[in-house]
């Protein structure tokens, strides 16, 4: 079993700034990706960004791409999600989640194995 742990949600104004991490708890997971997916109230949780594990590709939705910045720290591991310039419209729960799968479909949620506990992201305006 793999436990993700994210960390550094919080409440930011209008054009702020956060950054968010997410811990897996082993190394010896076969992990072919890993992405960011946020739930706003009353809406589908979708993908934000995501990660490819073996070369870092990266992969954002349109709506985030030139504001957010997802890297990784194989040491750890640990894949962070920078957040610049954020909006209203961005808050929302946010998850870290990861795959196993060779080729998984990046916004399939049903296509990731582990998923972390969430953390709140509010942007006032």
């Amino acid at each position: 079993q793999v436990q993700l742990v994210e960390s550094g949600g919080g409440l930011v104004q209008d054009g702020g700034s956060l950054r968010l991490s997410c811990a897996a708890s082993r190394r010896t997971f076969n992990m072919y990706a890993m992405g960011w997916f946020r739930q706003p109230p009353g809406k589908e949780r979708e993908l934000v960004a995501a990660f490819r594990w073996s070369d870092g590709a990266q992969y954002y939705v349109d709506s985030v791409r030139g504001r957010f910045t997802i890297s990784r720290d194989i040491t750890k591991p640990t894949v962070s999600l920078q957040m610049n310039s954020l909006k209203p419209e961005d808050t929302a729960v946010y998850f870290c989640a990861a795959s196993g799968k060779y080729g998984v479909r990046y916004d399939n949620v049903a296509e990731y194995d582990y998923w972390g506990q969430g953390t709140q992201v509010t942007v006032s305006s």
